[in-house]
Protein backbone atom coordinates (compact mmCIF):
# COMPACT_ATOMS: atom_id res chain seq x y z
CA UNK A 1 0.00 0.00 0.00
CA UNK A 2 1.04 3.24 -1.08
CA UNK A 3 1.82 5.66 1.83
CA UNK A 4 -0.30 8.92 1.92
CA UNK A 5 1.46 11.58 3.88
CA UNK A 6 3.82 13.79 1.90
CA UNK A 7 3.53 15.34 -1.75
CA UNK A 8 5.52 12.31 -3.52
CA UNK A 9 2.78 9.74 -1.82
CA UNK A 10 0.23 11.28 -3.35
CA UNK A 11 1.36 12.25 -7.07
CA UNK A 12 2.62 8.35 -7.13
CA UNK A 13 -1.15 7.46 -5.86
CA UNK A 14 -3.19 10.09 -8.10
CA UNK A 15 -0.54 8.70 -11.26
CA UNK A 16 -1.34 4.67 -10.21
CA UNK A 17 -5.20 5.58 -9.82
CA UNK A 18 -5.40 7.21 -12.97
CA UNK A 19 -3.40 4.26 -14.57
CA UNK A 20 -5.77 1.72 -13.22
CA UNK A 21 -9.02 4.04 -14.22
CA UNK A 22 -7.64 3.51 -18.56
CA UNK A 23 -7.20 0.06 -17.86
CA UNK A 24 -11.38 -0.77 -16.71
CA UNK A 25 -12.14 1.18 -19.69
CA UNK A 26 -9.75 -0.58 -22.11
CA UNK A 27 -11.47 -1.03 -25.35
CA UNK A 28 -10.71 -4.56 -26.27
CA UNK A 29 -11.93 -5.76 -22.87
CA UNK A 30 -15.10 -3.73 -23.07
CA UNK A 31 -15.81 -5.66 -26.52
CA UNK A 32 -15.34 -9.03 -24.66
CA UNK A 33 -17.31 -8.18 -21.39
CA UNK A 34 -20.33 -7.80 -23.86
CA UNK A 35 -19.87 -10.17 -26.78
CA UNK A 36 -18.42 -13.63 -27.03
CA UNK A 37 -18.33 -16.85 -29.06
CA UNK A 38 -20.66 -20.01 -27.62
CA UNK A 39 -20.00 -22.36 -30.44
CA UNK A 40 -21.54 -21.19 -33.66
CA UNK A 41 -23.68 -18.74 -31.78
CA UNK A 42 -22.82 -15.30 -30.99
CA UNK A 43 -23.59 -13.55 -27.75
CA UNK A 44 -24.23 -10.01 -27.88
CA UNK A 45 -25.28 -9.21 -23.86
CA UNK A 46 -29.47 -10.61 -24.01
CA UNK A 47 -28.87 -10.98 -27.69
CA UNK A 48 -27.97 -14.46 -29.42
CA UNK A 49 -26.88 -14.54 -33.24
CA UNK A 50 -26.36 -17.94 -34.51
CA UNK A 51 -24.05 -17.24 -37.44
CA UNK A 52 -24.70 -19.90 -39.42
CA UNK A 53 -27.33 -18.22 -40.72
CA UNK A 54 -25.15 -15.57 -42.14
CA UNK A 55 -23.09 -15.98 -45.17
CA UNK A 56 -20.52 -13.55 -44.94
CA UNK A 57 -19.07 -10.72 -41.56
CA UNK A 58 -17.97 -7.59 -42.14
CA UNK A 59 -16.58 -5.30 -39.83
CA UNK A 60 -17.02 -1.29 -39.81
CA UNK A 61 -16.61 1.02 -37.73
CA UNK A 62 -14.46 4.91 -36.28
CA UNK A 63 -13.13 6.50 -33.34
CA UNK A 64 -10.07 6.51 -31.65
CA UNK A 65 -10.64 3.63 -29.89
CA UNK A 66 -11.19 1.61 -33.52
CA UNK A 67 -8.13 -0.38 -33.33
CA UNK A 68 -8.18 -1.83 -29.94
CA UNK A 69 -11.77 -2.63 -30.56
CA UNK A 70 -11.55 -4.26 -33.84
CA UNK A 71 -8.59 -6.24 -32.46
CA UNK A 72 -10.81 -7.31 -30.09
CA UNK A 73 -13.51 -8.36 -32.96
CA UNK A 74 -10.83 -10.51 -34.79
CA UNK A 75 -9.65 -12.37 -31.26
CA UNK A 76 -13.60 -13.41 -31.02
CA UNK A 77 -14.30 -13.98 -34.66
CA UNK A 78 -10.99 -15.04 -36.50
CA UNK A 79 -11.39 -16.09 -39.98
CA UNK A 80 -14.92 -15.87 -39.83
CA UNK A 81 -14.64 -11.90 -40.44
CA UNK A 82 -14.38 -11.52 -44.56
CA UNK A 83 -13.27 -8.03 -44.60
CA UNK A 84 -13.92 -4.93 -42.35
CA UNK A 85 -12.44 -1.09 -42.26
CA UNK A 86 -12.59 1.15 -39.72
CA UNK A 87 -11.46 4.84 -39.46
CA UNK A 88 -8.77 5.69 -36.73
CA UNK A 89 -6.88 9.13 -35.70
CA UNK A 90 -3.43 8.76 -36.75
CA UNK A 91 -0.94 7.23 -34.73
CA UNK A 92 -3.79 4.91 -32.86
CA UNK A 93 -3.04 1.47 -34.56
CA UNK A 94 -2.60 -1.95 -33.85
CA UNK A 95 -1.33 -4.89 -35.46
CA UNK A 96 -4.66 -6.43 -37.45
CA UNK A 97 -4.77 -9.52 -39.77
CA UNK A 98 -8.61 -9.12 -41.07
CA UNK A 99 -9.74 -5.56 -40.71
CA UNK A 100 -7.58 -3.36 -42.17
CA UNK A 101 -7.37 0.64 -40.15
CA UNK A 102 -7.51 3.65 -42.13
CA UNK A 103 -5.60 6.45 -40.84
CA UNK A 104 -7.46 9.98 -41.00
CA UNK A 105 -7.29 14.20 -39.56
CA UNK A 106 -9.10 14.22 -35.86
CA UNK A 107 -10.04 16.73 -35.02
CA UNK A 108 -9.92 18.39 -38.34
CA UNK A 109 -11.50 16.20 -40.74
CA UNK A 110 -9.71 15.62 -43.41
CA UNK A 111 -9.53 13.76 -47.02
CA UNK A 112 -7.70 10.59 -45.53
CA UNK A 113 -11.05 10.20 -43.60
CA UNK A 114 -13.38 10.77 -46.57
CA UNK A 115 -11.43 8.58 -48.48
CA UNK A 116 -12.06 5.50 -45.73
CA UNK A 117 -15.48 6.49 -45.55
CA UNK A 118 -16.22 6.21 -48.77
CA UNK A 119 -14.92 2.43 -48.74
CA UNK A 120 -16.74 1.86 -46.08
CA UNK A 121 -20.20 2.81 -47.59
CA UNK A 122 -19.24 0.87 -50.43
CA UNK A 123 -18.40 -2.52 -48.71
CA UNK A 124 -21.84 -1.68 -46.49
CA UNK A 125 -23.80 -1.53 -50.29
CA UNK A 126 -22.31 -4.94 -51.30
CA UNK A 127 -23.65 -6.37 -47.61
CA UNK A 128 -26.74 -8.77 -48.07
CA UNK A 129 -29.58 -9.89 -46.21
CA UNK A 130 -28.00 -12.80 -44.86
CA UNK A 131 -24.54 -10.63 -44.56
CA UNK A 132 -23.59 -9.60 -40.92
CA UNK A 133 -22.06 -6.02 -40.30
CA UNK A 134 -20.62 -5.19 -36.87
CA UNK A 135 -19.91 -1.24 -36.34
CA UNK A 136 -17.58 -0.22 -33.99
CA UNK A 137 -18.10 3.45 -32.39
CA UNK A 138 -16.57 5.59 -30.10
CA UNK A 139 -15.18 9.10 -29.29
CA UNK A 140 -13.82 11.26 -31.92
CA UNK A 141 -15.84 9.49 -34.46
CA UNK A 142 -17.63 11.99 -36.12
CA UNK A 143 -14.59 13.98 -37.29
CA UNK A 144 -12.99 10.92 -38.35
CA UNK A 145 -15.92 9.70 -40.98
CA UNK A 146 -16.59 12.39 -42.69
CA UNK A 147 -18.85 12.41 -46.12
CA UNK A 148 -20.70 14.97 -47.43
CA UNK A 149 -23.66 14.48 -49.27
CA UNK A 150 -22.73 14.73 -53.18
CA UNK A 151 -21.88 18.08 -54.40
CA UNK A 152 -20.85 19.12 -51.28
CA UNK A 153 -17.52 19.58 -50.49
CA UNK A 154 -15.59 19.09 -47.39
CA UNK A 155 -14.24 22.29 -46.99
CA UNK A 156 -17.41 24.06 -47.38
CA UNK A 157 -19.01 21.77 -44.30
CA UNK A 158 -16.38 23.10 -42.51
CA UNK A 159 -17.36 26.57 -43.27
CA UNK A 160 -20.64 25.64 -42.21
CA UNK A 161 -19.83 24.07 -39.09
CA UNK A 162 -17.39 27.54 -38.23
CA UNK A 163 -20.13 29.60 -39.50
CA UNK A 164 -22.63 28.03 -36.67
CA UNK A 165 -19.70 27.83 -33.98
CA UNK A 166 -19.17 31.76 -34.44
CA UNK A 167 -22.98 32.62 -34.15
CA UNK A 168 -23.31 30.73 -30.73
CA UNK A 169 -25.29 27.61 -31.96
CA UNK A 170 -25.28 24.93 -29.32
CA UNK A 171 -24.40 21.41 -29.95
CA UNK A 172 -27.76 19.97 -30.48
CA UNK A 173 -28.07 22.52 -33.35
CA UNK A 174 -24.89 21.62 -34.32
CA UNK A 175 -25.32 18.14 -34.31
CA UNK A 176 -28.67 18.42 -36.66
CA UNK A 177 -27.08 20.32 -39.28
CA UNK A 178 -23.83 17.73 -39.32
CA UNK A 179 -26.66 14.83 -39.77
CA UNK A 180 -28.36 16.54 -42.62
CA UNK A 181 -25.23 17.35 -44.76
CA UNK A 182 -23.53 13.37 -44.42
CA UNK A 183 -24.30 10.34 -45.99
CA UNK A 184 -23.20 9.14 -42.87
CA UNK A 185 -24.39 10.48 -39.88
CA UNK A 186 -27.88 10.74 -38.30
CA UNK A 187 -28.46 6.99 -38.51
CA UNK A 188 -27.65 6.86 -42.41
CA UNK A 189 -24.54 4.27 -41.51
CA UNK A 190 -27.59 1.89 -41.19
CA UNK A 191 -29.01 2.97 -44.17
CA UNK A 192 -26.54 1.84 -46.30
CA UNK A 193 -25.96 -1.09 -44.24
CA UNK A 194 -29.74 -2.04 -44.67
CA UNK A 195 -31.21 -5.23 -45.18
CA UNK A 196 -28.25 -6.81 -43.42
CA UNK A 197 -28.27 -7.50 -39.86
CA UNK A 198 -26.05 -4.70 -38.00
CA UNK A 199 -24.59 -4.60 -34.01
CA UNK A 200 -23.20 -1.62 -33.17
CA UNK A 201 -20.91 -1.51 -30.01
CA UNK A 202 -20.59 1.94 -28.86
CA UNK A 203 -17.71 3.57 -26.32
CA UNK A 204 -19.29 6.49 -25.02
CA UNK A 205 -17.66 9.82 -24.94
CA UNK A 206 -20.72 12.14 -24.61
CA UNK A 207 -22.21 13.15 -20.97
CA UNK A 208 -24.95 11.11 -20.37
CA UNK A 209 -24.43 8.34 -23.19
CA UNK A 210 -26.89 9.40 -25.66
CA UNK A 211 -26.59 7.42 -28.72
CA UNK A 212 -27.62 9.75 -31.22
CA UNK A 213 -25.22 12.09 -30.65
CA UNK A 214 -22.07 9.74 -29.99
CA UNK A 215 -20.02 10.11 -33.35
CA UNK A 216 -23.46 11.88 -34.41
CA UNK A 217 -25.47 8.43 -34.09
CA UNK A 218 -24.72 6.60 -37.63
CA UNK A 219 -26.87 4.19 -36.65
CA UNK A 220 -29.49 5.36 -34.27
CA UNK A 221 -32.42 7.03 -35.51
CA UNK A 222 -32.20 10.80 -35.64
CA UNK A 223 -34.89 12.74 -34.17
CA UNK A 224 -34.25 16.09 -36.47
CA UNK A 225 -35.89 16.97 -39.60
CA UNK A 226 -34.84 19.05 -42.73
CA UNK A 227 -37.39 21.63 -41.36
CA UNK A 228 -35.47 21.86 -37.73
CA UNK A 229 -32.15 22.38 -40.17
CA UNK A 230 -34.35 25.39 -41.77
CA UNK A 231 -35.34 26.60 -38.70
CA UNK A 232 -32.33 26.85 -37.23
CA UNK A 233 -30.38 28.88 -39.81
CA UNK A 234 -33.00 31.22 -40.02
CA UNK A 235 -32.80 31.78 -35.92
CA UNK A 236 -29.49 33.12 -36.99
CA UNK A 237 -29.31 34.20 -39.91
CA UNK A 238 -27.17 32.11 -41.54
CA UNK A 239 -29.39 30.98 -44.51
CA UNK A 240 -27.77 33.53 -46.54
CA UNK A 241 -24.48 32.95 -45.45
CA UNK A 242 -24.30 29.39 -45.86
CA UNK A 243 -21.91 27.94 -48.69
CA UNK A 244 -24.05 27.44 -51.70
CA UNK A 245 -23.97 23.70 -51.72
CA UNK A 246 -25.91 23.85 -48.23
CA UNK A 247 -28.78 25.99 -49.06
CA UNK A 248 -29.60 23.66 -52.22
CA UNK A 249 -29.26 20.41 -50.51
CA UNK A 250 -31.71 21.59 -47.87
CA UNK A 251 -34.19 23.37 -50.01
CA UNK A 252 -34.07 20.07 -51.80
CA UNK A 253 -35.01 17.94 -48.46
CA UNK A 254 -37.68 20.44 -48.01
CA UNK A 255 -39.22 19.52 -50.93
CA UNK A 256 -38.95 15.98 -50.82
CA UNK A 257 -36.15 15.21 -53.47
CA UNK A 258 -33.91 13.49 -51.02
CA UNK A 259 -34.84 11.88 -48.22
CA UNK A 260 -34.39 13.09 -44.87
CA UNK A 261 -32.41 11.41 -42.00
CA UNK A 262 -33.76 7.85 -41.10
CA UNK A 263 -36.62 8.37 -38.18
CA UNK A 264 -37.57 5.86 -35.37
CA UNK A 265 -39.60 2.82 -36.53
CA UNK A 266 -37.88 3.20 -40.01
CA UNK A 267 -37.24 0.04 -41.30
CA UNK A 268 -33.89 0.26 -42.00
CA UNK A 269 -33.13 -0.50 -37.76
CA UNK A 270 -35.07 -3.74 -38.57
CA UNK A 271 -32.76 -5.78 -37.70
CA UNK A 272 -29.95 -3.64 -36.03
CA UNK A 273 -28.87 -3.43 -32.10
CA UNK A 274 -26.76 -0.70 -30.60
CA UNK A 275 -24.84 -1.21 -27.17
CA UNK A 276 -22.80 0.89 -25.27
CA UNK A 277 -19.77 -1.03 -23.94
CA UNK A 278 -18.59 1.54 -21.85
CA UNK A 279 -18.38 5.42 -20.47
CA UNK A 280 -17.01 7.54 -18.60
CA UNK A 281 -18.51 5.83 -15.33
CA UNK A 282 -16.74 3.08 -15.54
CA UNK A 283 -13.42 4.47 -15.36
CA UNK A 284 -14.64 6.93 -12.43
CA UNK A 285 -15.79 3.80 -10.34
CA UNK A 286 -12.74 2.20 -11.54
CA UNK A 287 -10.68 5.01 -10.10
CA UNK A 288 -12.81 4.74 -6.63
CA UNK A 289 -12.02 1.39 -6.05
CA UNK A 290 -8.45 1.58 -6.86
CA UNK A 291 -8.47 4.74 -4.15
CA UNK A 292 -10.19 2.85 -1.62
CA UNK A 293 -7.71 -0.37 -2.15
CA UNK A 294 -4.71 2.04 -1.30
CA UNK A 295 -6.58 3.55 1.72
CA UNK A 296 -7.95 6.40 1.02
CA UNK A 297 -11.40 7.48 1.99
CA UNK A 298 -13.00 8.14 -1.23
CA UNK A 299 -16.01 10.19 -2.84
CA UNK A 300 -17.13 10.40 -6.32
CA UNK A 301 -18.87 13.80 -7.38
CA UNK A 302 -20.45 13.05 -10.27
CA UNK A 303 -19.73 11.93 -14.43
CA UNK A 304 -21.88 14.42 -15.40
CA UNK A 305 -19.32 17.80 -15.05
CA UNK A 306 -19.23 20.25 -17.54
CA UNK A 307 -18.74 23.63 -17.59
CA UNK A 308 -15.91 26.40 -18.11
CA UNK A 309 -12.83 24.62 -17.14
CA UNK A 310 -11.16 27.40 -15.06
CA UNK A 311 -14.34 27.21 -12.81
CA UNK A 312 -14.73 23.96 -12.80
CA UNK A 313 -11.11 23.16 -11.57
CA UNK A 314 -11.69 26.26 -8.54
CA UNK A 315 -14.55 24.16 -7.28
CA UNK A 316 -12.28 21.09 -7.19
CA UNK A 317 -10.10 22.93 -4.97
CA UNK A 318 -12.57 24.74 -2.96
CA UNK A 319 -13.44 20.99 -1.98
CA UNK A 320 -9.67 20.22 -0.90
CA UNK A 321 -9.72 23.59 0.79
CA UNK A 322 -12.91 22.09 2.94
CA UNK A 323 -11.30 18.53 3.85
CA UNK A 324 -8.48 20.36 5.21
CA UNK A 325 -10.56 23.00 6.79
CA UNK A 326 -13.73 21.01 8.45
CA UNK A 327 -13.12 17.34 7.66
CA UNK A 328 -15.73 17.30 5.08
CA UNK A 329 -16.90 15.66 3.07
CA UNK A 330 -14.40 13.63 3.73
CA UNK A 331 -11.75 13.65 6.69
CA UNK A 332 -7.98 13.16 5.11
CA UNK A 333 -6.52 10.87 3.55
CA UNK A 334 -9.28 11.22 0.83
CA UNK A 335 -9.49 10.99 -2.62
CA UNK A 336 -12.61 13.25 -4.30
CA UNK A 337 -13.34 12.10 -8.03
CA UNK A 338 -15.19 13.62 -11.13
CA UNK A 339 -15.68 12.76 -14.51
CA UNK A 340 -16.71 14.49 -17.71
CA UNK A 341 -15.89 16.92 -20.34
CA UNK A 342 -15.24 20.62 -19.36
CA UNK A 343 -14.99 23.33 -22.11
CA UNK A 344 -12.36 26.02 -22.67
CA UNK A 345 -12.72 29.56 -23.73
CA UNK A 346 -10.35 30.43 -26.00
CA UNK A 347 -8.48 33.78 -25.06
CA UNK A 348 -5.18 33.67 -26.29
CA UNK A 349 -2.62 32.39 -28.54
CA UNK A 350 -0.81 29.82 -26.06
CA UNK A 351 -0.66 25.67 -26.44
CA UNK A 352 -2.40 23.66 -23.99
CA UNK A 353 -6.08 21.27 -23.35
CA UNK A 354 -9.23 21.33 -21.19
CA UNK A 355 -7.43 19.01 -18.32
CA UNK A 356 -3.96 21.06 -18.75
CA UNK A 357 -5.88 24.62 -18.01
CA UNK A 358 -8.10 22.55 -15.40
CA UNK A 359 -4.74 21.53 -13.39
CA UNK A 360 -3.25 24.97 -13.49
CA UNK A 361 -6.43 26.78 -12.92
CA UNK A 362 -6.61 24.40 -9.68
CA UNK A 363 -3.03 24.88 -8.96
CA UNK A 364 -3.62 28.83 -8.13
CA UNK A 365 -6.36 28.09 -5.65
CA UNK A 366 -4.00 25.46 -3.73
CA UNK A 367 -0.81 27.01 -2.77
CA UNK A 368 -1.92 28.28 0.78
CA UNK A 369 -2.81 24.25 1.42
CA UNK A 370 -1.02 21.47 2.64
CA UNK A 371 -0.56 17.66 1.15
CA UNK A 372 -2.99 17.99 -2.17
CA UNK A 373 -2.84 17.23 -5.42
CA UNK A 374 -4.91 17.74 -8.53
CA UNK A 375 -4.48 15.58 -10.98
CA UNK A 376 -6.74 15.59 -14.89
CA UNK A 377 -6.62 13.84 -17.32
CA UNK A 378 -8.04 12.94 -20.46
CA UNK A 379 -8.69 8.80 -21.21
CA UNK A 380 -7.40 8.99 -24.72
CA UNK A 381 -4.08 9.98 -23.90
CA UNK A 382 -4.37 13.28 -26.09
CA UNK A 383 -5.54 16.59 -24.36
CA UNK A 384 -6.65 19.18 -26.83
CA UNK A 385 -4.03 19.50 -29.71
CA UNK A 386 -0.74 18.65 -27.19
CA UNK A 387 0.48 14.84 -26.92
CA UNK A 388 -0.11 14.96 -23.43
CA UNK A 389 -3.50 13.10 -21.61
CA UNK A 390 -3.75 16.33 -18.88
CA UNK A 391 -1.01 17.64 -16.24
CA UNK A 392 -0.76 17.16 -12.39
CA UNK A 393 -0.45 20.46 -9.49
CA UNK A 394 0.00 20.33 -6.18
CA UNK A 395 0.46 22.81 -3.33
CA UNK A 396 3.56 23.60 -4.48
CA UNK A 397 3.16 24.28 -8.19
CA UNK A 398 2.91 27.89 -7.48
CA UNK A 399 6.19 27.90 -5.37
CA UNK A 400 7.82 25.94 -7.93
CA UNK A 401 6.72 27.63 -10.96
CA UNK A 402 8.03 31.17 -9.55
CA UNK A 403 11.36 29.69 -8.81
CA UNK A 404 11.29 28.79 -12.32
CA UNK A 405 10.49 31.73 -13.48
CA UNK A 406 7.10 31.08 -14.59
CA UNK A 407 4.54 33.52 -14.07
CA UNK A 408 1.22 30.78 -13.51
CA UNK A 409 -1.28 34.00 -14.33
CA UNK A 410 0.06 35.14 -17.62
CA UNK A 411 -0.11 31.35 -18.81
CA UNK A 412 -3.65 31.03 -17.99
CA UNK A 413 -4.57 34.20 -19.45
CA UNK A 414 -2.49 33.04 -22.76
CA UNK A 415 -4.28 29.51 -22.31
CA UNK A 416 -0.76 28.13 -22.17
CA UNK A 417 -0.60 25.78 -19.84
CA UNK A 418 1.42 22.86 -21.95
CA UNK A 419 4.14 24.91 -21.90
CA UNK A 420 4.06 25.92 -18.14
CA UNK A 421 3.59 22.22 -17.35
CA UNK A 422 6.37 21.11 -19.64
CA UNK A 423 8.87 23.86 -17.50
CA UNK A 424 7.76 21.93 -14.03
CA UNK A 425 7.67 19.10 -15.54
CA UNK A 426 4.31 18.19 -14.37
CA UNK A 427 2.52 16.91 -18.26
CA UNK A 428 0.36 13.73 -18.17
CA UNK A 429 1.96 11.71 -20.50
CA UNK A 430 0.57 8.30 -21.30
CA UNK A 431 0.80 8.21 -25.20
CA UNK A 432 -2.06 7.32 -27.16
CA UNK A 433 -4.40 4.90 -25.07
CA UNK A 434 -6.69 3.70 -27.96
CA UNK A 435 -9.56 4.18 -25.55
CA UNK A 436 -11.74 7.55 -25.16
CA UNK A 437 -14.67 8.21 -22.73
CA UNK A 438 -13.96 11.65 -21.53
CA UNK A 439 -11.96 12.97 -18.36
CA UNK A 440 -10.97 12.23 -15.11
CA UNK A 441 -10.70 14.53 -12.56
CA UNK A 442 -8.75 13.14 -9.08
CA UNK A 443 -8.35 15.45 -5.99
CA UNK A 444 -5.74 13.92 -3.49
CA UNK A 445 -6.00 15.57 0.17
CA UNK A 446 -2.95 14.05 2.29
CA UNK A 447 -2.77 13.28 6.21
CA UNK A 448 -0.44 15.84 8.47
CA UNK A 449 2.75 16.45 6.32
Amino acid sequence: MLRKDTLSDLRKAARDIFDHALRAVDPVEAVKRHIHLDGGVLRVKDRNYNLREFENIYVVGTGKAGASMAYAAEEILGDRIKEGIVNVKYGHIRQLKKIKLNEAGHPVPNRAGMRGAEEIVRLLNQAGADDLVICLISGGGSALLPLPVSGMTLEEKGALTRLLLECGADINEINALRKHISQIKGGQLARAASPSTLITLILSDVIGDPMDTIASGPTVPDKTTFKDVEAILNKYDLMSRVPQSVRRHIKRGLSGEVPDTPKQGDKVFDKTYNLIIGSNILAVMAARGRAEELGFRTLVLSSFVVGETKDVARVHAAIAKEVLSSGNPLPPPCCIISGGETTVTIRGSGKGGRNQEFALAAAMDIGHLSNVVILSGGTDGTDGPTDAAGALCDNLTLQRAVQTGLSPMEHLKNNDSYNFFARLGDLLMTGPTNTNVMDLHLVLVGGPS
